[in-house]
């Protein structure tokens, strides 16, 4: 870990189109044009790539743990063949009401990201499409970044109408992951 660096990225909305409904079956998982490719060239600049995603799903009975398995498994499989690889997926499967500190807006699962992967948050980009997803990695100390995929359009005018912290009143946004990644690597050249 102490030569690469540190990238979190939500699941739906961001790798893949989301879903109102959720993603309930490998079958519906479809990556955003782009979203594959833009992880395996981060992979190819020694990023290790960490997803963390809610999936209150499984706590409404709408899909189960092993079903998440396959989903993800689908993701990892589509993501090998365009040479990228995630190097650990964070869910929280409860619902808003469970109350729990995993789920996004609160901060638990980049907590558990930092302590498991021995990895201070305080330079790490984290790659989300809603206001939770930025409060949440703000909250834990990491620097949020808004795409437009997803639900990033509603988020920017949910931001736009409301007095949110400067980190996620001035998050940087992109249209999508690919035009994240193209930035974040043209800056390091």
């Amino acid at each position: 870990m102490e030569n690469s660096k540190l990238i979190i990225l939500d699941r739906d909305g961001v790798i893949n189109h989301n879903s109102d409904d959720h993603i309930k079956s490998p079958e519906q998982w479809v990556a955003i044009p782009g979203s594959l490719e833009a992880i395996s060239r981060l992979c190819r600049e020694d990023y290790r790539v960490v997803v963390i995603t809610n999936q209150s799903g499984i706590s409404r009975g709408l899909f189960t743990i092993n079903t998440l398995n396959k989903i993800h498994q689908k993701m990892l499989d589509e993501l090998h063949h365009s040479g990228g690889e995630i190097s650990a997926i964070f869910f929280c499967p409860h619902s808003a009401d469970d109350q729990c500190e995993c789920r996004k807006p609160k901060p638990g699962m980049f907590l558990e990201v930092s302590k498991r992967l021995k990895y201070s948050l305080k330079d790490v980009y984290a790659v989300g499409d809603s206001v939770r997803d930025l409060q949440a990695a703000a909250t834990a100390g990491a620097m949020p970044v808004l795409v437009e995929t997803g639900n990033g359009l509603s988020s920017i005018e949910e931001i736009s109408k409301h007095d949110y912290e400067p980190a996620i009143a001035t998050v940087p946004k992109f249209k999508d992951l690919s035009r994240f990644v193209d930035n974040l690597l043209s800056a390091q050249c």
